[in-house]
């Protein structure tokens, strides 16, 4: 998780958030982002029977989305402000030279619903990978590491 040769005018950005936590995120969001909704929430059957094709659908009680519920809400103000402002930044409501101003804007709307926010977003992991991506920061070694 390194951080790119800037080719931009982006400035020099440090996040508050570690880039192998966003990373992290990313990568998990992904993980939820595949499931589809359950088809037949009362089938009763095997996972054997079934191939355990159920570990694919969303689940009200499902783990990653607990898991990410959890980190998320673990994470300081702060880091969850960056979350907020890099999610703002990769969906395209902002430029990387506005780093300060969507950070701000972003302390200013924090409240203690961040990770319920940032999960209900359906492309949360397309625009954390682009927010990271404007500010020259790529996921590349963590992906590697975890594939």
């Amino acid at each position: 998780m390194t951080k790119k040769s800037s080719q931009t005018d982006a400035e020099d950005v440090d996040l508050s958030v570690p880039l192998k936590t966003v990373c992290y995120i990313v990568f998990k969001a992904r993980e939820f982002d595949a499931k589809v909704p359950d088809s037949d929430p009362d089938s009763g059957s095997n996972p054997a029977d079934d191939k355990s094709a159920d570990v694919l659908e969303e689940h009200e009680d499902d783990p990653v989305l607990e898991e990410l519920t959890s980190l998320i809400s673990e994470l300081s103000d702060d880091e969850q402000v960056d979350l907020v402002a890099l999610m703002w930044l990769g969906r395209g409501d902002y430029t990387a030279a506005d780093w300060g101003e969507v950070r701000a804007e972003a302390a200013d709307a924090h409240n203690d619903r961040t990770a319920e926010y940032l999960l209900g977003s359906p492309l949360l992991a397309d625009y954390l990978s682009d927010g990271l991506s404007l500010l020259d920061y790529s996921c590349a070694d963590f992906e590697k590491e975890h594939l």
